[in-house]
């Protein structure tokens, strides 16, 4: 969500940390590449092109090249991570632990952590209740 507002640099090394993501605890399952595959439609057509599904050599050029983005470039990519760590119901500490790490290098206090874990929240009993809704 929002990842359009971002660069097309942005947009790629935003790839390459939710590869690093989904990543970080073993081999993705089946949901987490169906979320990326969700993401690789949202940042469009020309990252898709552009982009490969492979974990970069260097994860802490890229928290690098984030910490000195804007705080709403920072926020909708640590937004998205949640998301992305939050889509297969089984939330470790492997994943506790490396988002923790991102929110403290960009900065992002607890209470905009709690705010946007809110929205992933919000957004996961929306997608409940649609479900529930439809299948009744």
């Amino acid at each position: 969500m929002l990842l359009s507002l971002l660069s097309r640099k942005e947009k790629l090394k935003f790839l390459d940390m939710a590869m690093h993501m989904v990543s970080v605890d073993g081999e993705p399952t089946l949901v987490e590449q169906r979320l990326l595959n969700m993401l690789l439609a949202e940042v469009g057509d020309g990252i898709v092109a552009e982009y490969h599904f492979a974990l970069s050599k260097d994860l802490n050029e890229t928290l690098d090249f984030f910490e000195n983005a804007n705080k709403t470039v920072k926020n909708i990519v640590y937004y998205n991570l949640m998301k992305v760590a939050m889509t297969d119901d089984f939330y470790n500490t492997t994943e506790h632990f490396f988002l923790e790490e991102i929110r403290e290098r960009f900065a992002i206090d607890e209470a905009k952590k709690k705010q946007l874990m809110n929205l992933v929240f919000a957004e996961r009993d929306l997608r409940e209740r649609a479900k529930r809704i439809v299948s009744h």
